[in-house]
């Protein structure tokens, strides 16, 4: 049951805000934007300066990398707002559809490098499980994955699994594709701020 403060309970300057997005943009506001918009002091602009660091900050995984990373861990999640968005926002950066479509179908069959499955898959088990271990560490070290490379993808699995569980808390609902390829295109220009 879809939680009713986001559709109410807005300023006036943010309704303003939502009625030209959705003027300018002919989609709906996502609910992902309606929430950080929500108690912004609370919740909302530190969950965006925290998710745009993790997404957008510096990092030797490129910008499609860290959207590959958000759509696996909420596949894993089985959250289907962040999957839409963020496998339309990944395969825009990647300019690859087919190619994220394939490690969300199949991640050891998918075409990608040795380092990005392995720390896929170290990202889909503490999902799974909540927990990893040395060996698992060891694995995508073993890949050529750098020490700095793992804590970046560490903290856009955790901006995610918040963010997937919100999802599912306040049921967000679903964009159409269109919709889900308009947000793709403002987070790849914009960012998570």
């Amino acid at each position: 049951m879809r939680l009713e403060i986001l559709n109410s309970g807005y300023k006036p300057g943010t309704k303003m805000l939502f009625a030209m997005i959705r003027l300018f943009s002919r989609q709906p506001v996502p609910d992902a934007a309606r929430l950080v918009f929500y108690r912004p002091d609370f919740y909302g602009n530190p969950s965006k300066a925290f998710t745009h660091e993790a997404m957008r900050g510096p990092s030797e995984w490129s910008v499609g990398d860290r959207e590959l990373m958000a759509a696996y861990v909420s596949k894993v999640n089985e959250t289907a707002f962040c999957i839409g968005a963020h496998t339309a926002t990944a395969s825009q950066a990647y300019q690859d559809g087919p190619r994220v479509a394939a490690v969300l179908d199949d991640l050891e069959t998918a075409p990608v490098e040795s380092g990005l499955r392995a720390t896929l898959r170290m990202l889909g088990k503490l999902t799974r499980e909540g927990k990893v271990g040395a060996e698992d560490m060891r694995e995508v070290l073993a890949a050529g994955v750098s020490p700095q490379q793992i804590k970046d993808a560490l903290a856009v699995c955790a901006a995610f699994n918040i963010t997937d569980r919100l999802a599912d808390a306040f049921a967000f609902q679903l964009l159409s594709s269109e919709g889900y390829d308009a947000g793709a295109k403002y987070l790849l220009k914009r960012g998570y701020r």
